[in-house]
């Protein structure tokens, strides 16, 4: 495996004990994976590593807060496991399956869940995100489409489970440009910015069944 030492920031120390507690050296170890066999196998560009941890880690976290305790998730179009890796670090009291269609991937994602010992809670998949038919509590995702095509990729598990879509700047506007589809399936959505220690660490749509 390849060695890459990627240190949590100075600035982002305190946010990340708060998140991580324990399970600190845990995110560390998964931020070295990302930034070596992560890269190497072109799931992260190599310009990445110094924003792995506010850009991505952080992140993918900012969707803990929603979760009730004990739930199922299903992390769809996992990529490089966020945000499902780092969900599963700073929440062991969580199912959460890990669902992405490339190989290639899927096999980075097992290379992850067995390098960091997760394999108590955390499954992997290769599915589409159409074609998945697990039962699960919530839906998470990261990067992956728009809000309009995320309710309808998402239209045999959303209703049933609530989708945290973690979202940028537009998100709002997503979820304007998405009002039609939303009606139609009698969706509602709904924007969350998620501080952690006073620093905002994502923002987040939310959608559920009315």
């Amino acid at each position: 495996m390849t060695d890459v030492s990627v240190p949590v920031p100075a600035d982002l120390t305190g946010v990340c004990s708060t998140v991580f507690g324990e399970r600190l050296p845990l995110a560390r170890r998964y931020a070295e994976l990302l930034a070596g066999e992560g890269i190497e196998w072109g799931l992260i560009g190599p310009r990445e590593t110094e924003r792995i941890w506010e850009r991505h880690i952080l992140n993918s976290v900012c969707v803990s807060p929603l979760i009730d305790d004990g739930l199922r998730v299903a992390d769809i179009g996992s990529g490089a496991g966020l945000p499902g890796i780092p969900l599963a670090i700073a929440r062991p009291d969580l199912s959460v399956c890990l669902v992405e269609p490339m190989e290639r991937r899927v096999d980075f994602l097992n290379l992850c869940v067995s390098e960091l010992g997760l394999g108590d809670t955390v499954s992997v998949v290769r599915s589409r995100v159409e074609e998945y038919h697990g039962v699960v509590d919530v839906v998470v995702c990261r990067a992956v489409s728009s809000v309009t095509s995320l309710v309808g990729m998402t239209a045999g598990l959303v209703g049933p489970a609530v989708l945290l879509a973690i979202k940028g700047d537009r998100a709002p506007v997503e979820i304007s440009d998405a009002a039609g589809e939303l009606r139609r399936r009698r969706l509602t959505a709904s924007v969350e910015r998620v501080a952690v220690d006073g620093m905002v660490v994502g923002t987040v749509v939310r959608i559920a069944e009315r």
